[in-house]
This record gives structure tokens, sequence and C-alpha cells, in this order.
């Protein structure tokens, strides 16, 4: 099989192609650019499922970065086993057509527990002292040290938070070429996620977004330099478009004012309860899956949802076996956004009564997505001292809340997981023109082209 390397730029689209991106502009010129047309939700989890199994949410399984576990009644997202996916991933199929076939995956998701030969995966350390410490999990284990010995800590405050940075990304790039020198595998997927940071919080018409195009356009550069030079084939990829929102809309704030949203107080604060909820909405972007508990209630629940300014369509059991989305995982209801509008997670009615995790980084304990978390709270006066005492508390020992995340959805301003025009939607270019057929080309495919592409002699 011949060496592939796919680098998934997130968020990159032909759009966003131009002076600010003159390695991946060169790198497109010398091969054959098509657009995607991505599955729905186009969300991370689902979009590289579907581009690593070449089959729908309907038969992976991923319907969303995060669902309601029915028999836990808990929303839970951003889990990492791989057992998760539902269907045969590009490495077994590989693996079974060439058995000296191997495969590394730097940081795409679902990334532990999984069959290839390397992976890579942020996992941060809790200790019960209450403190999150960077770190990896790496498979082989001895990875873990080997990578953060020489190229230090994972940054994970840089991979996402309101510090996000280029750092996370080159540290992914750097850890990705240690592998190849010292592994040489067949596969390997290498995700770089900094683009997305910028466009949730700018938009991609912010003339802020050429700064960050061209810091991820030179890790580009150079990773398709590096890998050329040792006889790999590159595949530039991205798992959607990020279009301008200015309309934040909350679900679970109407359904709560219907008496469907039902809440346990804790030490004064409101915790969404979902097992006793008659119905409720777990938000994804611009994608909402909605669980309705009580079904004698399901025809109220959707008039609801159609009746929300910023709702666009709604879909039941038909909508749902339309786009593949009829799993067990799916709400009984998926609501999906208007192109300027997004859905957040907030279920409560008085700021005073949000949760101690709203003004916090935590993506496992929140009941959906929030992207708030790429700001630092404008109403705090000096924000870098609040953050810097806390830190000192960290290193002292104590308990400590980062407390700095506002409330605000009115901050973000670009959001995904619904249809966009194809410009505006993710890209897959190859040096392989020859394999490249149409200027457009299904989700499903990527799997498949991927595949050619290991098989496929170049002469």
């Amino acid at each position: 099989m011949r060496k592939t390397v796919v680098l998934n730029v997130v968020g990159l689209t032909p759009d966003l192609l131009g002076e600010a991106t003159p390695r991946l502009r060169a790198f497109i010129e010398c091969g054959k650019l098509a657009t995607v047309t991505p599955t729905l939700p186009a969300v991370t989890c689902t979009a590289q499922s579907t581009y690593l199994t070449g089959t729908h949410p309907d038969q992976h399984g991923i319907v969303a970065n995060g669902w309601y576990f029915r028999d836990e009644s808990e929303i839970k997202f951003w889990r990492q086993s791989n057992r998760l996916v539902q269907r045969p991933k590009i490495w077994e199929t590989a693996r079974a057509l060439d058995p000296s076939f191997t495969c590394a995956n730097l940081f795409w998701w679902y990334n532990m527990y999984s069959s290839v030969d390397y992976s890579v995966t942020p996992r941060p350390m809790y200790p019960a002292d209450g403190r999150k410490l960077p770190d990896i999990y790496t498979q082989p284990a001895d990875l873990r040290p080997a990578l953060q010995g020489k190229f230090g800590q994972f940054p994970l405050f840089n991979f996402w938070g309101p510090n996000t940075s280029i750092r996370a990304t080159q540290w992914i790039a750097d850890a990705a070429k240690w592998v190849e020198q010292h592994d040489a595998p067949t596969l390997t997927l290498v995700y770089l996620p900094h683009l997305d940071y910028g466009l949730q919080r700018f938009g991609p018409d912010d003339p802020r977004m050429a700064a960050e195009l061209r810091e991820v356009d030179s890790v580009c550069g150079h990773l398709i330099d590096f890998y050329q030079a040792r006889d790999t084939e590159v595949i530039v990829l991205s798992e959607y478009g990020i279009v301008p929102v200015s309309r934040p809309v909350h679900l679970n704030r109407r359904l709560r004012e219907h008496g469907l949203i039902a809440v346990r107080e804790e030490l004064g604060r409101e915790l969404l309860d979902a097992g006793a909820s008659a119905a409720f909405a777990v938000a994804d972007h611009q994608i909402a899956h909605v669980y309705v508990n009580d079904p004698t209630r399901l025809s109220e629940v959707r008039s609801l949802l159609k009746e929300t300014e910023g709702v666009a369509e709604v879909l039941d059991e038909a909508g749902k076996r339309a786009h593949h989305l009829d799993h067990p995982r799916s709400g009984e209801l998926i609501a999906l956004a208007a192109p300027d509008s997004w859905f957040t997670y907030y279920y409560w009615l008085d700021d005073q009564r949000a949760p101690d995790y709203a003004r916090t980084v935590d993506i496992h304990r929140k009941p959906g997505f929030d992207p708030v978390e790429l700001f630092l709270d404008p109403a705090l006066r000096l924000p870098k001292a609040k953050v810097g005492l806390t830190l000192l508390r960290k290193q002292m020992g104590f308990r400590y809340l980062m407390d700095v995340i506002p409330l605000d959805a009115d901050l973000v301003r670009g959001s995904h997981g619904v249809p966009t025009a194809p410009g505006a939607g993710p890209l897959f270019v190859t040096e392989r023109a020859d394999l490249l057929k149409t200027p457009s080309i299904e989700a499903t495919d990527v799997c498949g082209l991927i595949l050619r592409h290991l098989q496929d002699d170049v002469s």
C-alpha cells in the first residue's frame, strides 16, 4: 500500500482560500479540489465517524458530539472510546486487504481503545483535589512520555478555551512528524483544529481571520513538505464550514417556560434533571436532539419548537429517516437552526441560579456544547489578574474554580451543523487528480477515496 497522510484542517472552506493561504493554494494548484456535501449534523464527531467508516449516522451511531444516554439518564459529550462507533473503520478495512498496513491517529476523535497501531489524544488528569492537569493518552503507552519529553506537556489550555492558540495545532503537527520518523505508518490521520476557534469567535468574514489563516497555512505547508519528502501522498480535508451567526436560540429555556424541564437545586444553583424532565434539548451548534420522556407531550413539544424563532426545521421520525439520523441515540425530535442562528444549552431563567460550571470551561459536565467557553468574561475588570490568582491557588494545592467564562451567548459569531453553500462547506484536496471524478463528493465517499489512495499506484 502507498503511504498516505490526511491533514484534517478543521473549518477550511473554498471561500477561505486566498492571500492568507499561499501554501494551501499552491498545493491545490498541483492537484484537485472537490467540495464535500457533509452529513447531518456537520459536527466533529459525526463528520469524522462518517469519513472513517463510509457510513451515515444511522449506521455508525455517532449522531452528534454528545447525546442522552437513556439507560443512565445522563447527557454526555465528548466521550472517547472508539467502541461507541458501531461500524468498521478504514484502518480495519485496509488491514484486511494488507496485513502489513499500519495506522497512526493523531487527535481525531474516538481515539481511545481503538484498533489503530499508534494513537495520541487529549486526556487530562483529574486529581482528587479538583485540579485539571494537561495530559494525553497514547497507545502504545510509551508514546506518551516520548512525545511530551520531546515537545513538552501537551498545551491543553491552548487546545480549547479562551486561551486557544496555534500552539496546540503546532504540537499535534510536531507529534505527527515524530511518529512518522519513528514508526512510518502507512496511513496517518492528523487533526489540525486551529481555524475552528477564530471562526466561532469572529465569524468567517471578520478581518481578524486573516492572521488565523496564515498561522494554519504555515503549519500545513511544513507538513506537506515533510510528508512529500518522505514519499507520502497528502490529502487535505475539512469536516464542515462555519457560517456567520447573530442569534442564539435558547431551546431549553422555552421548554422550561412551558413546564417541560425539571431542575434540581444544589447550593442555590439549578442543575438540569434530564431523567425527570418531560422533554429537553441537547444542543450541539446548529442542531439539537430533543428527547421527549413523556410521549403524551410529543405533539406539544413539536409545536413549541416549530414556533420558536431561529428554528428552521423540526425532524420527526420520517425526517430522521430522510437525513440518516434514525438511530436509537437520536432524540425523538431534532431541531435544525436557521442559517444565522445556533442553539445554546442554557436552561436557567436567572443567571444568578446558573450552575457553577456554566462560568468555567467544562466540556464534560455541561449538558450541551458551549462555544462561549472561547471567551473571557468582558465584565471582569482585570481578567488576567483573576486567572493568575486562581492559578496561584491551584499551584498551592487549594481547590479552585476558574469561573471566567461569560454567560453572554451573543458573543459567538460563527457556528456550523446544518447544510451550507458549497463554497462555505468542507473540502477534499488531493494530489491524485485522477481519483476525483466530480467537483463535489458526499461525506460517505471520503472513506473510499482514502482507500483508493492507499491501494492505487501513482504510475
